[in-house]
């Protein structure tokens, strides 16, 4: 690829990444004010608040995963359309497409139903794990009114996913860190009590997170409708949906769905593992997953926006362009792991002090182990990258089957294991099973972007120039 072709795709996938990464960061500080806010309640309601958060954040994982496909579905239709195919109202494309909004909108009911139910039910479940009866019902009250939020966070989604396949998010950002500043007033009115309301503590995180997303959704609906092409493509009517666009929206949704709670569940076990060395191997745990997880973001933006691209190419036959697509992206996000990776080396204390600080409780073990863990980090955070792109770059090509299966090898067949073996059984601790925790993920990455060459080499040897014809 030479320097100017470079230059033209990293631009291209820049242009929808940027929006997408500052996006995903902003949704990291929305989560984060919740957090901040139980802080302010206790340790008990710190506890029974975390307990809720990992009933809730697996199941949203999961719903957005059956939705994220939409994106794809939505920039093949409308590179099959060619220039102006949505130029006019009431083309084939605007309609394929409003097929699929509708398709995707009634899999997301369906799914919020569910996992409402889920989170309404979930107290017997936590008392049978073992859980402290007292946390158990903090936690249930939490998830009561965390519950109702479930529906439109998932149409969010949704809509959000339409408008990035189309390539006009719009003002996702905007719309994102309005919410951080409405969150964090709502949850003290509703924490503390004040204008008329009770005092609701816990429970009134809660129910701020549940009114941020319904008026999240309102304005982001308000938006679209506002712009004439979005407002054509757009229906919410799901249950008027077409049989033939749920299925397709269903098969590339449940294996990214599956995925994604593969991977969730999968740190959440590696937490356990950790938490079972000791107090201060959690602490350090904790600060540094949370440097990984919001460095993570830059992957999550840049795997959007190279999938979309790669769909919009493959839809069109064009296979090389695909192809430079998937390696532009993956450069990419490389290199930014590789300038993170080189601060985190060179100012370790600094960093860490940001979460860590040398405040009272803090040990000088627990710091230790930290910087340990932020080297580990340094590495990781390469393959964490890799991976994720490579899930991206897959689900463009409209393959989502095989990155199911790749991961549950790569996270529970190699990581798990051999995060056990060396934290537990050869006694090194949380360093042990971090090591196991980048295997995983070395693992499941080279599977992935292994899967990826094969899949062009096989549609390049086969269409010769590139070019394919794709099935109805």
């Amino acid at each position: 690829m030479t320097v100017a072709q470079w230059r033209l795709d990293g631009g291209h996938i820049a242009a929808l990444a940027g929006p997408l990464i500052l996006t995903q960061f902003a949704q990291v500080a929305l989560s984060t004010v919740g957090i901040l806010m139980m802080g302010l309640l206790g340790p008990l309601d710190i506890a029974a608040g975390g307990l809720a958060l990992a009933v809730f954040n697996l199941l949203r994982t999961m719903g957005v995963g059956l939705v994220t496909p939409t994106g794809n579905l939505v920039a093949a239709a409308s590179a099959r359309a060619g220039a102006g195919g949505l130029a006019a109202a009431g083309s084939e494309a605007e309609a394929e497409i409003r097929a699929m909004v509708r398709a995707s909108f009634a899999i997301a009911t369906l799914a919020g139903l569910l996992f409402c139910g889920l989170m309404l039910g979930a107290g017997p479940l936590l008392l049978w794990l073992g859980q402290d009866a007292v946390v158990v019902a903090k936690a249930t009250a939490y998830l009561a009114a965390a519950a109702p939020g479930i529906l439109p966070l998932l149409w969010f989604q949704v809509v959000r996913n339409f408008t990035v396949g189309l390539r006009r998010p719009g003002p996702l950002l905007a719309i994102t860190i309005g919410s951080v500043a409405l969150s964090a007033g709502l949850n003290l009115v509703l924490m503390y009590g004040a204008f008329g309301l009770p005092a609701l503590g816990l429970a009134g995180i809660a129910w701020s997170s549940t009114l941020v997303q319904g008026c999240s959704l309102a304005v982001f609906l308000l938006v679209v409708r506002r712009d004439p092409l979005l407002a054509r493509c757009l229906s919410l009517r799901w249950w008027r949906s077409d049989r033939g666009a749920l299925l397709r929206c269903w098969k590339m949704g449940w294996p990214v769905a599956a995925t994604y709670g593969s991977e969730a569940g999968f740190f959440a076990v590696v937490l356990l593992l950790v938490g079972a060395v000791s107090a201060d191997a959690l602490a350090a745990h904790t600060v540094v997953n949370q440097l990984v997880y919001i460095v993570f973001m830059i992957s999550v933006g840049l795997s959007h926006a190279a999938s979309i691209s790669i769909s919009k190419v493959w839809a069109q036959g064009d296979v090389h362009s695909a192809r430079r697509y998937g390696h532009t992206g993956l450069a990419m996000g490389l290199a930014c792991m590789a300038l993170i990776g080189v601060v985190y080396c060179a100012v370790p204390t600094t960093i860490l002090g940001l979460f860590l600080g040398q405040g009272v409780g803090v040990s000088a073990e627990a710091m230790a182990l930290a910087a340990q863990l932020l080297t580990i980090a340094a590495v990781l955070q390469f393959f964490d990258c890799a991976q994720n792109i490579g899930i991206g770059i897959l689900r463009g090509a409209g393959e989502t089957g095989s990155s199911l299966w790749m991961t549950l090898i790569g996270y529970w067949g190699v990581g798990l294991p051999t995060a056990w073996l060396l934290g537990r059984h050869f006694g090194w601790g949380a360093g042990g099973v971090w090591i196991g925790l980048t295997l995983g993920l070395v693992a499941t990455a080279g599977q992935l972007l292994l899967r990826f060459e094969r899949l062009m080499r096989q549609r390049l040897a086969r269409d010769g120039e590139g070019k394919m014809v794709l099935a109805p």
